[in-house]
């Protein structure tokens, strides 16, 4: 039965997500646009999103909170490779401080977003999940904040046999709570960032824990704590302090990443040449440590103080290179022959992408297909009116980027008042523009949602930089006026049905 809403809250910006991205998207807006209303919506019943999500073992960020952290809030721990219960007291605070917290709607589920053209406004319509009925808000300006992923549903492929074993199958994205692994063989399906964390989180408890991966990853082992941020926070204070090793780490991040890409042997010397002297003398380094592909071409996986190097060399962990043939009763058989014995099975093998949480959009009564838009800046969507979202960086801190295009978001607003504008669309102009998915990346779970995602070309304007260098120029530094952004102001005289009138 369809549900209708018998109340409609006016608001001026609508964020959607209370995670990292949302919560700096609500500071710099009440900080540059005080006189604007806003709330934020989320679906679950705790600020936090990637953080209260994910429950497993030794959960941590694979950036330093330096840059990881936002740029107005210093990172005050000792530790830049930071435990999740860290990063999420950091997050608390940040929402306590600014007073962002009273803002956030828990358990509101956003559903579909339909534009009127004529009202230059948007209509969302959100379900209470506590109280399952139907809500609608009114907004100007929608900013999706809610990540990239679903979170509801992690990825598994079908393993053939996995009914026939007769111990638990976990993935990461659905930690139980009450799980006990104590002496427990566990084997962890994956090579990626999360099962690169929940090795060395693991193996001190369990009896034995096994990494089995069907390729190897490049692991770089790098200190947990940052003894350049730490003395410059005690020296200078925390605030310049903070800033001065954010800048460092920028241009690390950043050195680091170019010289994989320009010089990927040699890299890939360096990077062995780490793994070996962290493994025991005559460990198979380019079996299980030396990929097929160059570094950076996916994501590099950080250990801090080589704490998976650790516990293979005390015996803890092992990995196995091979492929699965079958789940067995008692683990796992690979094509090899061999025989994983198990009595916990965790698959860490990924996530599935699904942009703005599966939100309807419509424009003017019609669907909009996302596959069909092009990014605009990395922050808009090529035809969608007044809607900005967030989508971070793959080779660097995923924040750093968050920052940026709140920056832009905030002097885009302060654009449309002082011409008195209330609406704002990027078009594409050349119909024949060059195509590519929006995010260029070789990890699995964006080869497997390149159709469905939006698309990217050359440029400032149309390109999805993952360089903040280049983002600095396009979000900071560029005017807010351009070429392929037309601006607009609904006719709002009695009875007024026509579409919103557009300038360029």
């Amino acid at each position: 039965m369809e549900r209708t809403a018998n109340h409609v809250e006016k608001l001026d910006v609508l964020i959607v997500g209370a995670g990292i991205s949302g919560l700096g998207a609500a500071y710099y807006l009440q900080r540059e646009h005080p006189q604007r209303s806003y709330a934020i919506l989320e679906a679950r019943d705790s600020l936090g999103g990637t953080w209260d999500l994910f429950r497993y073992p030794g959960i941590r960020s694979d950036s330093d909170l330096h840059t990881f952290g936002y740029e107005f809030k210093p990172w005050r721990d000792e530790d830049a490779i930071a435990s999740g219960d860290k990063i999420m007291a950091y997050l608390h605070e940040t929402a306590a401080e600014n007073h962002i917290d009273g803002k956030i709607r828990y358990r509101h589920k956003v559903l579909g977003a339909a534009w009127s053209s004529a009202e230059a406004r948007w209509t969302v319509d959100v379900e209470n999940l506590e109280t399952q009925e139907l809500i609608q808000f009114s907004a100007n300006w929608i900013f999706m904040a809610g990540g990239y992923y679903r979170y509801d549903q992690g990825y598994t492929p079908d393993f053939p046999g996995s009914e026939r074993f007769s111990g638990q199958i976990i993935h990461p994205q659905h930690w139980p709570e009450d799980l006990d692994y104590t002496g427990k063989k566990v084997v962890v399906i994956g090579s990626g960032a999360t099962a690169i964390t929940l090795i060395p989180a693991m193996a001190d408890k369990a009896g034995h824990v096994t990494m089995l991966q069907r390729s190897p990853t490049y692991v770089m082992p790098l200190p947990a704590k940052d003894a350049f941020a730490n003395t410059a926070q005690r020296v200078l204070g925390a605030k310049r302090g903070y800033a001065l090793s954010r800048r460092k780490n920028i241009l690390r991040q950043r050195a680091l990443y170019e010289f994989c890409q320009r010089f990927p042997q040699a890299a890939r010397k360096a990077i062995r040449h780490l793994n070996a002297t962290r493994l025991p003398d005559g460990y198979p380094v380019d079996e299980h440590f030396n990929p097929s592909y160059g570094p950076w071409d996916q994501r590099l996986c950080v250990v801090p103080d080589g704490d998976m190097f650790d516990v293979i060399s005390r015996g803890k962990a092992d990995v196995v290179t091979d492929r699965i043939k079958t789940f067995t009763e008692t683990g796992i058989e690979l094509e090899s022959g061999r025989h994983l014995d198990a009595d916990i099975i965790v698959t860490a093998t990924g996530l599935n992408i699904q942009l703005f949480g599966g939100v309807s959009v419509s424009i003017d009564g019609e669907p909009v297909d996302l596959s069909k838009s092009f990014a605009y800046k990395g922050m808009m969507l090529s035809g969608v009116p007044n809607l900005a979202f967030v989508f971070g960086y793959t080779n660097s801190s995923w924040t750093l980027k968050v920052g940026l295009i709140c920056e832009h978001f905030c002097r885009l607003l302060t654009h449309m008042d002082t011409h008195g504008y209330d609406t704002a669309v990027p078009f594409v102009s050349d119909p024949g523009m060059p195509s590519r998915p929006m995010v260029d990346f070789a990890a699995g779970y964006v080869q497997r949602a390149a159709n469905v995602m939006p698309r990217q070309s050359d440029g400032l304007t149309w390109g999805m930089s993952m360089n903040y260098f280049t983002d600095v120029k396009a979000l900071r530094e560029s005017p807010v006026a351009n070429p392929n952004l037309r601006f607009g102001a609904a006719r709002r005289s009695a009875g007024a049905t026509d579409p919103v009138a557009l300038d360029a």
